[in-house]
C-alpha cells in the first residue's frame, strides 16, 4: 500500500550551523608554541659561542703552540731536575742550571755554524772575480767571442733587474727585522713556560690532582711518569747517537780534509737524530757539498758513508740505546713524525716521536695480550711437510678431475648402431 502524506516518515533536522569563531580561538590557533623561542634564543647562543670559540683557538693558536712546546721541554728536562733536586739542590736553581747549560750549547753550535757560512761566504766574494774570469775565458774560447770582465760587471751592475732586486731588498729589510724579533719573543715565551712547567713540576701535579678523584689521579700520575721518562729517554739517547754520530763524521771528513769538520760533525750529529729516517741523508747534503769542492771525488766518500753509517744505526746502534726508552718500530716514527709535521709543522716533527711513545705505552696497559702459539709461520717459516701436503692436494685434485672427465665422455658406437 502506498505511503500517504499522513504515514511518511518525517525528514532528519540538519545539524545545527557551528559557532564563528570567536577572537580567542583566533589567537590560540596563531599564537607559536612555548618551546620554540627558548629553542631560537639556543641556537643562536651555542652559534654565537662556537664562532667565539673558533675565533679564540685561531688568535691563540701560536700561543697553544708554544705551550705545549715548553711543555714537551720541561719533561725532556724534568729527570735532571728531579736528580739534582734528589741532592739537596733547589729545584729552581736546578732548572736553572739545566737551561743555562742548554742555552750555552745552542749558541755555541749556532755561532760554529754562522762562523762556518761567513768564511764559506767571505770565500766565495773573494774567487768571484777569478771565477768569472775563468768563465769568460772559456766562453770566448768556446764561441770566439770578446767579452771582458769588466764589460760585464757594468751590465750586471747597471742592470734593471739588480736594481728593482736591491728596492725589493731594502723595502723587505723590515720585514726580516719583524719576523726575527718574533722570533725571538717566540723563543723566550717558551723558555719562560718550560721553566714554570719544570721547576713547579710538584705544585702543578697536586694542582691537577686536587681536581679529579683518587683512582683518577692515580691513572694521571702514571701517564705523567710514562710521559716524563719516554720524553727524557727520547732526548738523551738521540743526544747519545747525535755524539756518537758526530765523531764517527767528524773522523771521516777529517781524514778527508774537508774544512769545517767539527761544525760539519755537529750539523750531521744533530740533524740526523732528531729528523728520524730522513735525517742523516739531508745532514750529509752540507759535507757533501764541501767535499765537492775539495774533489768531487770525496763527495761520492761522504755519500757511501753516510748510507753505511745510516745502515748501522739503525739495525745494531739504535736498537740498543732505545730499547728501554723509545720502543716503537721505524716505520711507526716515520709515520709520526710526518703526521706531526702536517699537523704542526716543525714543531710537530721533534715532538711526534715522544708523544707517539707516551701513548703507545699508556695504552699498552689496557691491551691483553696472550701467548703466541709454538708453530713456525710465526717465525717466517714454513711447517715441514707442507710443500708435500700440498703436492698431495694438488694431485687428488687433478686424478679426481681426470676420472670425472673420463666419465662424462660416452663411449664410441659401431657403424651397425642405430
Amino acid at each position: 500500500m502506498p505511503l500517504t502524506d499522513e504515514t511518511a516518515p518525517d525528514p532528519q533536522p540538519s545539524p545545527p550551523p557551528p559557532p564563528p569563531p570567536t577572537a580567542a580561538d583566533i589567537g590560540g590557533a596563531a599564537r607559536m608554541p612555548r618551546w620554540l623561542p627558548r629553542a631560537m634564543v639556543l641556537a643562536l647562543t651555542l652559534v654565537a659561542c662556537f664562532q667565539l670559540g673558533s675565533w679564540a683557538f685561531h688568535q691563540l693558536l701560536s700561543l697553544l703552540t708554544n705551550i705545549l712546546i715548553a711543555f714537551f721541554l720541561a719533561l725532556a728536562i724534568e729527570p735532571a731536575v728531579s736528580r739534582m733536586a734528589s741532592h739537596g739542590v733547589r729545584r729552581g736553581l736546578a732548572t736553572f742550571l739545566v737551561f743555562f747549560a742548554v742555552v750555552v750549547a745552542s749558541v755555541g753550535f749556532v755561532v760554529l755554524l754562522g762562523s762556518m757560512l761567513a768564511g764559506q761566504i767571505i770565500e766565495m766574494v773573494e774567487d768571484f772575480p777569478r771565477s768569472l774570469d775563468s768563465l769568460i775565458n772559456w766562453i770566448n774560447r768556446s764561441f770566439h767571442t770578446e767579452l771582458s770582465r769588466v764589460a760585464v760587471q757594468d751590465s750586471l751592475l747597471h742592470s734593471d733587474w739588480l736594481q728593482r732586486y736591491v728596492q725589493s731588498s731594502a723595502s723587505g729589510v723590515l720585514d726580516i727585522s719583524t719576523t726575527v724579533l718574533g722570533g725571538l719573543f717566540r723563543l723566550l715565551t717558551i723558555f719562560l713556560f718550560s721553566f714554570y712547567f719544570a721547576a713547579d713540576g710538584p705544585r702543578l701535579r697536586r694542582t691537577v690532582c686536587s681536581l679529579l678523584p683518587p683512582a683518577k689521579q692515580a691513572e694521571v700520575l702514571r701517564a705523567w711518569e710514562i710521559a716524563v721518562d719516554k720524553t727524557g729517554g727520547y732526548i738523551y739517547s738521540r743526544g747519545l747517537m747525535a755524539l756518537i754520530s758526530g765523531v764517527a763524521h767528524y773522523i771521516l771528513l777529517e781524514i778527508l780534509g774537508i774544512p769545517y769538520a767539527p761544525v760539519l760533525a755537529v750539523w750531521v750529529g744533530l740533524v740526523s737524530q732528531f729528523l728520524p729516517t730522513i735525517g742523516t741523508y739531508l745532514a750529509g747534503a752540507l759535507p757533501m757539498l764541501l767535499a765537492f769542492t775539495v774533489a768531487p771525488w770525496y763527495a761520492l766518500w761522504v755519500l757511501g758513508f753516510v748510507v753505511i753509517y745510516q745502515q748501522f744505526e739503525n739495525y745494531v746502534l739504535q736498537p740498543k740505546l732505545t730499547a728501554r726508552t723509545v720502543d716503537i718500530h721505524p716505520a711507526v716514527a716515520f709515520g709520526s713524525v710526518v703526521a706531526g709535521t702536517a699537523l704542526l709543522g716543525a714543531v710537530g716533527a721533534l715532538i711526534a716521536i715522544p708523544a707517539v711513545a707516551t701513548l703507545q705505552a699508556f695504552l699498552g696497559a689496557y691491551v691483553k695480550r696472550y701467548d703466541v702459539t709454538d708453530d713456525p709461520r710465526v717465525h717466517g717459516h714454513r711447517r715441514r711437510g707442507s710443500g708435500r701436503a700440498l703436492a698431495r692436494m694438488r694431485g687428488a685434485w687433478r686424478r679426481g678431475v681426470l676420472r670425472r672427465g673420463r666419465l662424462r665422455v660416452p663411449p664410441p658406437r659401431a657403424d651397425g648402431d642405430a
